[in-house]
C-alpha cells in the first residue's frame, strides 16, 4: 500500500509511523494469540458442531493471513497504513473476537472485553471518524451474533454491554484526539526544530564570515568553514579540545576578544585585527563576539564572527584616493589657468628678443633654452588641464572590446613600444553605457603604462568579460558588471610605490608626469567603476577595471 495513499481527513491527524507501528506491533501480538485459542476451542468442538469449528478454522487462516501481509507492509516496506489498511484491520480483530464470544456464548463470555480493547486501540490510531465506524461496526458483529447465532433470545444485558462500549468508546476517543494532537504538536514542533537547526547549520557553514565558540574550558565548540580558512585550522582536529592557544598564534585580537569574553563576560561590538591564513598571508578582519551562559558550564561561551575586510578597506581607500585626486584636480586646474598666460606672454617676449636684440650666440642659446622649457612647461600644464577636466559628459551604448582593440592597435603604433612587446585583445563583444573618449584613454593609459614598463620585450593582454557575483570585491555595488583587466609579464612594482601609484606626480618611470594613472582613476571614477592593482616584482602587474554595464539614467543626467 503506498504510504499517504488516503491521507487523514482534515483536523483528524494520527500518530505518526513511529508510534503506529507500536500499537499495530501490540495488535499482530494479540491477533496471533486469539487466533491460536479460536483454532484449539474450534478443535474441541469439531465433532459436535463441525460447521461452526469449519467456520472458526476458516477465520483463523484469515486471521493469519491478514496478520502477514499487516507485517510486511508495516515491518518490510515500513509503509505509514492509510484508513482502508487500518479498517481492515481493525474489521479483522472485530471478527476474531466476535467468533471468541460465540463459542462462549455473549452473555456468560468474558471475551466480549475484548471488543472494547480493540475499539479504543483503534479509536488512538484512526480518525475520529473511523473510529465511529469502527465501535459502530465491532456493535453490529457483537448484537448479530447475540440475535442470530444463539437459539435463547438476549435480554437487557445486552444493551448494558452495548452502552458499556458506548461510554468506553467515548472516553477512549476523546482521550485519544486530544492524546494525537499533542503528539502531532509534538512532532510538528520537533520537525520545524530539526529543519531550523539544519538552515542554521546551512547558513553558518556557507557564509562568508567566520563564526567560532570556544566553551568556558576553551575548547572549539563549533567552527564554519570560512573560519577554518581565514585562521587556517581545521575544525576536525580541534573540535573538542583546546584551541586558545592556536588562536593566539593565528589572530591574536580575535584571542583577546574571546578571552577576555570568557573571563569577564565582556561582548565586542566592533573591533579590528589581522588573521594570518594557512598560507602565511595576514589578512586584516573585523570582529565581534557574544557570549552565553550553560547552566553546566562555571564560565561562559564565546561566539566570534569575523571577516576578511581587505576589500572593504581597498574600497574605502579606493573612495579616499578618489576624493583627493578630485581636490587635486581642481587645484591644478587653477594653477595651470593662472600659469599658463604669463608663461605664454614669457616665451612671446624672450622669443622676439632672441630674433632682434641677441648678437652674442651664448645669449641666443640661453633664450632658445628658455624657449623650449616654456614649451614643455606649457605641455605638462596642458596634462595638468586633461587631468582636471576628466568628465563623463556624453554617455552612449559602446562595445568596450571593440575600444580595447583600437587602442592596442595605437599603442602597437606608438614609438615606446619596443619591438618586442606583444599585445593581444580578448574576449567576446561587450556593451557598457560610458565616455567613449574616456574609455578610449583609459585603455590607452593603462597599454602605454603596460608596454613602457616591458624594457622592450613581454606579453600585454588585455581581457575583456562579464565577472560572476563571486569575483568582486565585497561592498562593491555592481548589477551588471563588466570586468576590463590589462595583464602584463613584466619586472612588476615595488610595493613602496604601489600604495602611492595613483597619486598625481607620482611616477615609476624616469621622465614620466605622473599623471597616467591619476587620468585613469579619475576617468573609471566619473563612470562609478573602481580600479584595482595586483603586482609582483618579477612576475608582472595586473590593473582590474569594473564598470557598469548599464548606467542608471538619473546618475548620467
Amino acid at each position: 500500500m503506498p504510504d499517504g495513499s488516503i491521507p487523514p481527513h482534515a483536523g483528524e491527524r494520527r500518530f505518526g509511523p513511529p508510534e503506529q507501528r507500536s500499537f499495530l506491533r501490540l495488535l499482530y501480538v494479540g491477533r496471533a494469540v486469539l487466533a491460536a485459542i479460536v483454532l484449539v476451542r474450534a478443535a474441541l468442538v469439531r465433532e459436535a458442531t463441525p460447521e461452526i469449528a469449519f467456520t472458526a478454522m476458516l477465520v483463523v487462516l484469515l486471521a493469519y493471513a491478514v496478520t502477514g501481509y499487516g507485517i510486511y507492509a508495516t515491518f518490510v516496506r515500513r509503509s505509514r497504513g492509510p484508513l482502508a489498511f487500518l479498517q481492515t484491520q481493525a474489521a479483522m480483530d472485530l471478527l476474531l473476537v466476535t467468533t471468541l464470544v460465540h463459542f462462549e456464548g455473549p452473555q456468560q463470555s468474558g471475551w466480549s472485553a475484548l471488543y472494547v480493547l480493540v475499539i479504543a486501540v483503534y479509536a488512538l490510531i484512526m480518525p475520529l471518524r473511523s473510529g465511529i465506524v469502527t465501535a459502530l461496526f465491532g456493535a453490529a458483529m457483537f448484537l448479530a451474533d447475540a440475535y442470530f447465532g444463539h437459539p435463547e433470545p438476549p435480554g437487557t444485558w445486552l444493551w448494558g454491554q452495548v452502552a458499556v462500549f458506548t461510554v468506553v468508546f467515548l472516553v477512549v476517543a476523546i482521550l485519544g484526539q486530544r492524546l494525537r494532537t499533542a503528539s502531532v504538536e509534538q512532532t510538528e514542533l520537533a520537525s520545524e526544530l530539526r529543519r531550523v537547526r539544519l538552515e542554521a547549520d546551512e547558513i553558518l557553514r556557507n557564509i562568508r564570515s567566520g563564526v567560532i565558540t570556544v566553551d568556558g574550558q576553551g575548547n572549539l565548540a563549533f567552527m564554519n568553514l570560512a573560519a577554518e580558512h581565514l585562521l587556517g585550522l581545521s575544525a576536525v582536529e580541534h573540535m573538542g579540545f583546546p584551541v586558545l592557544d592556536a588562536l593566539e598564534a593565528r589572530a591574536p585580537e580575535l584571542w583577546t576578544a574571546i578571552v577576555t569574553g570568557i573571563r569577564k563576560g565582556r561582548r565586542v561590538n566592533r573591533a579590528e585585527g589581522t588573521a594570518r591564513r594557512a598560507d602565511g598571508r595576514e589578512v586584516p578582519i573585523g570582529l565581534s563576539t557574544t557570549t552565553f551562559e550553560r547552566p553546566s558550564e562555571a564560565l561562559p561561551s564565546v561566539t566570534a564572527i569575523f571577516t576578511d575586510i581587505s576589500d572593504l578597506q581597498q574600497l574605502q581607500s579606493l573612495h579616499v584616493r578618489t576624493e583627493r585626486l578630485e581636490a587635486v584636480a581642481a587645484l591644478s586646474a587653477s594653477l595651470a589657468h593662472e600659469i599658463r598666460n604669463p608663461l605664454a606672454s614669457i616665451r612671446s617676449s624672450v622669443e622676439q628678443l632672441s630674433r632682434s636684440s641677441y648678437d652674442d650666440p651664448d645669449d641666443r642659446v640661453l633664450a632658445q633654452l628658455i624657449v623650449r622649457e616654456s614649451d614643455r612647461l606649457s605641455r605638462l600644464l596642458g596634462e595638468f588641464l586633461d587631468f582636471s577636466r576628466v568628465r563623463a559628459s556624453h554617455f552612449v551604448t559602446v562595445d568596450l572590446t571593440a575600444v580595447v582593440r583600437g587602442a592596442a592597435q595605437l599603442i602597437r603604433e606608438h614609438p615606446d613600444t619596443g619591438p618586442g612587446v606583444d599585445i593581444v585583445v580578448r574576449g567576446a563583444s561587450v556593451e557598457v553605457e560610458g565616455d567613449e573618449d574616456l574609455l578610449h584613454r583609459i585603455v590607452t593609459n593603462l597599454l602605454l603604462n603596460a608596454a613602457q614598463s616591458m624594457n622592450g620585450a613581454g606579453r600585454i593582454e588585455a581581457i575583456v568579460d562579464l565577472p560572476g557575483t563571486g569575483e568582486l570585491p565585497r561592498g562593491s555595488e555592481f548589477d551588471h558588471p563588466v570586468r576590463l583587466r590589462v595583464r602584463d609579464d613584466g619586472p612588476g612594482i615595488d610595493p613602496e610605490l604601489q600604495v602611492r601609484l595613483f597619486q598625481p606626480f607620482v611616477s615609476g618611470r624616469p621622465g614620466g608626469s605622473g599623471l597616467g594613472l591619476a587620468i585613469v582613476e579619475r576617468a573609471v571614477a566619473a563612470h562609478r567603476g573602481i580600479v584595482l592593482l595586483d603586482s609582483a616584482q618579477g612576475v608582472g602587474t595586473t590593473f582590474t577595471i569594473l564598470l557598469h554595464a548599464k548606467w542608471p539614467s538619473e546618475d548620467g543626467a
